[in-house]
């Protein structure tokens, strides 16, 4: 394997382009110019993120963050949280394999693709600064977003556990700031219909109330190749209300209620390698071939049409604010949140019945944060914090494999079931200072202490078919441990001008450890545990804009040290080892900006270079002597992790002569070859693709009426964005794919 190395010279490059590119940061910078403002905007909005937990500039953060409003995420045409794919310089976010309702987040190489609950991902999801512990019902909807942040890096100090490739927080409007409302309604190919609304105002001085709401609809892009059912279809109700309270100048609290449903059929992809039966009489047996051609977006299941993915996820939050004095803020977050999934999932993605499961869990977690923030007002600010938070994951699980032994042509039934139940208590506390030691040279630095404790009850049983039933058995074990770790921070700042400023960091992220969930052999459940992940992120980073505010761009480069890698690997049939296998290195560059040309025209550009590789990777598969030995495996490249990702987007508005405005806009975004699993088998991979997006928009005077047309993937590429690999359950590996070319038509009244 070659190693790469980011030579210095070519740092110094990309700093040299981060200051001089006439395309420079923030898409939120750039809103839609509407009738409501001028039309001859002069300079780009400031942008304001919390990415350290209070209110700063997005240009004197140090931290590598990209930040998107209701107007840009609409110009991005996201409609879930994984149209942020493509936008964010060495991000991966897609949907979760097989699942409608989860999320696979990678941020610069680190992350989490399986959704199975004993698990915890990789990248932190936040909404309303409430953590959401699953992946599970993460793919949430953007209906009534006022903001959303991607942290790039570890923050295990300010957010703790489970952050060590970033973080993705959500923003919610508040009734107080966001009075008024809308009522959008949108149409578009594959039977796509959806409905979103936003009502707020105030119903005192003191009081002010919000409802939203959103109903998304489509049939899927996957059909049944002789039903003509479809699949990877959506059928949502999303509802968020929320109360702010404003008694005193002083006091300050917003009490929060979301609920969403869905209903859906099965998340399909593509058996991309032959199918195999082993039949006791005649040996290996081929079910399906493998593929040829190009994905053709047709599919086959075992499963009965009703049998679908439902989802009822709910929460309430109560977040307060009081102003103890002039310098001191004191912040409570409580919320308590319910999940519940029923999903059955075609894992081999065929008529045959290989890797079939129904996965069931009832979640519920509690968590409350307090902060103290003080500010002496002048060149010292402090965050002082405490976190706990308690999970409870009962889970109900069925797996069927009817197809995949055979006596003589004679199919021997199997099935296992597992009942499980996995308790999380975490703790922590935390504090951070951002201190300007002598004037224009900041100094910041935090320490977070964090505690998680789990309890883990497994039982699984089998139950085979004649003439085999006395190989039924039932495997169980009880376990419980505790993780504790340090992670710090500390960064140094300068401020080279009003305009320019500069940073190196060094930041440790940790995710937690945990026990294998699927632990289905008496030697995996004799040692079900496995470590956790640690990372140490180092960065380097300029953030500048120009001095008519025009022009505004930031550029990072990091390397990181990423430890104990927990990697699920396939052994043998039922047997899912998990292994702290691996040590990486990740080296990488980052560039973001924004630029104003002329009065109505606006160019953003991104660009990401990333270059991930294993320093080991402890397999035992790898051994020849290993009776399971596959001489395809290997861990040449890290998954998830392509190697470039680059997007260019302008817009451009024409007003008119009544005052409102036409705006027509589009953006490219590329993405090298990437690997969509573990043991890098060739044919769960993506080669380099290429999306086109486009869309136009009429906004009338005044901004009360908006008209947006649009198409995504307009080329109509075929690309895979998720991998399931099981090769040692009747080979399966199983590629999920993106929407085809697709567009739409919305209508939206603002009032």
């Amino acid at each position: 394997m070659t190693r790469k190395t980011i030579r210095y010279s070519t740092l110094g490059l990309a700093i040299g382009l981060g200051l001089a590119m006439p395309a420079v940061h923030a898409q939120q910078a750039a809103p839609q110019t509407t009738a409501a403002q001028s039309n001859a905007a002069t300079t780009l909005d400031s942008v304001t993120v919390t990415a350290r937990r209070r209110s700063e500039s997005i240009q004197d953060v140090p931290v590598a963050v990209s930040a998107f409003g209701e107007e840009q995420l609409k110009d991005l045409q996201a409609s879930n949280i994984d149209g942020l794919q493509g936008a964010v310089p060495n991000l991966n976010i897609v949907q979760g394999r097989g699942s409608a309702n989860s999320v696979n987040a990678f941020i610069r190489g680190i992350g989490q693709p399986d959704a199975l609950q004993t698990f915890d991902p990789g990248v932190g999801l936040y909404v309303d600064d409430v953590y959401y512990s699953r992946i599970n019902g993460a793919l949430f909807s953007l209906f009534d977003v006022q903001q959303v942040e991607v942290l790039r890096g570890p923050q295990g100090t300010l957010y703790g556990k489970n952050s060590t490739g970033g973080a993705i927080k959500v923003t919610t409007k508040n009734p107080f700031d966001d009075t008024g409302g809308a009522v959008e309604l949108t149409g578009g190919d594959h039977g796509r219909a959806e409905g979103r609304f936003y009502v707020s105002g105030q119903l005192s001085d003191t009081v002010a109330a919000s409802i939203a709401g959103a109903w998304l609809n489509h049939d899927g892009f996957i059909r049944d190749r002789d039903t003509g059912k479809h699949y990877n279809d959506d059928d949502t109700r999303a509802l968020r209300a929320k109360i702010a309270f404003q008694p005193t100048d002083v006091f300050r609290a917003t009490l929060s209620l979301d609920y969403t449903k869905q209903d859906a059929a099965l998340s399909l992809g593509q058996p991309t390698a032959p199918l195999r039966r082993t039949d006791l009489a005649l040996g290996t047996v081929t079910l399906l071939p493998a593929p040829t051609g190009e994905f053709d977006f047709t599919a086959r299941t075992s499963f009965r049409p009703d049998q679908g993915q439902s989802l009822k996820h709910s929460g309430v939050s109560l977040a307060a604010e009081w102003d103890l004095s002039n310098a001191a803020l004191f912040k409570s977050i409580t919320s308590y949140r319910e999940l519940e999934t029923n999903s059955f999932i075609d894992i081999d993605a065929s008529e045959f019945e290989l890797g079939d499961v129904l996965v069931a869990l009832d979640q519920n977690q509690f968590s409350q944060e307090f902060q103290l923030q003080l500010d002496n007002g002048g060149n010292l600010q402090t965050t002082f914090g405490a976190y706990y938070m308690k999970e409870d994951v009962p889970s109900y699980q069925e797996a069927y494999a009817d197809d995949l032994f055979a006596f003589a042509g004679v199919p021997i039934s199997f099935l296992r079931t597992i009942g499980d139940d996995l308790s999380t208590e975490s703790i922590a506390a935390f504090a951070h200072a951002n201190w300007e030691f002598v004037p224009t040279w900041t100094l910041a630095a935090g320490l977070r202490w964090t505690r998680d404790t789990k309890t883990y009850d497994r039982s699984t049983s089998t139950f085979w078919g004649a003439p085999f039933t006395a190989l039924g058995e039932t495997v169980a074990f009880s376990a419980k441990k505790s993780w504790t770790a340090w992670t710090p921070s500390v960064s140094l700042q300068k401020a080279f001008s009003d305009n320019l400023m500069g940073y190196v960091s060094a930041n440790r992220g940790f995710k937690s450890g945990g026990f294998n969930g699927r632990a289905n052999s008496a030697a995996d459940a004799a040692a079900p545990d496995f470590d956790p992940e640690f990372v140490w992120t180092y960065e380097l980073g300029m953030k500048g804009s120009s001095a008519d505010n025009r022009l505004r761009g930031s550029v990072a480069a990091f390397w990181s040290e990423y430890k104990d890698f927990q990697a699920r690997v396939s052994q043998d049939v039922g047997t899912f080892p998990v292994l702290n296998a691996a040590e990486l290195e990740i080296k990488g560059i980052e560039f973001e900006g924004t630029a104003l040309l002329g009065e109505t025209t606006t160019l953003s550009a991104q660009l990401g270079y990333l270059d991930a590789q294993y320093k080991r990777f402890d397999d035992f598969r790898l051994d020849p002597a290993f009776p399971g030995f596959d001489p395809s495996v290997n861990h040449d490249h890290v998954p998830f992790s392509p190697e470039w990702t680059a997007r260019v987007a302008l817009q451009h508005g024409f007003p008119l002569a009544n005052g409102g405005m036409v705006s027509v806009g589009g953006d490219v975004s590329y993405r090298s070859d990437t690997w969509l699993s573990v043991d890098n088998r060739p044919n769960l991979s993506q080669d380099a693709y290429t999306l086109v997006g486009a869309y136009g928009v009429w906004d009338s005077p005044q901004y009360v009426w908006q008209v947006r047309a649009g198409v995504r993937n307009l080329t109509d590429r075929t690309y895979k964005v998720e991998g399931q690999e099981f090769a040692s359950v009747g080979n399966i590996q199983t590629a999920y794919y993106g929407w085809p070319r697709n567009w739409y038509v919305s209508v939206r009244y603002n009032f």
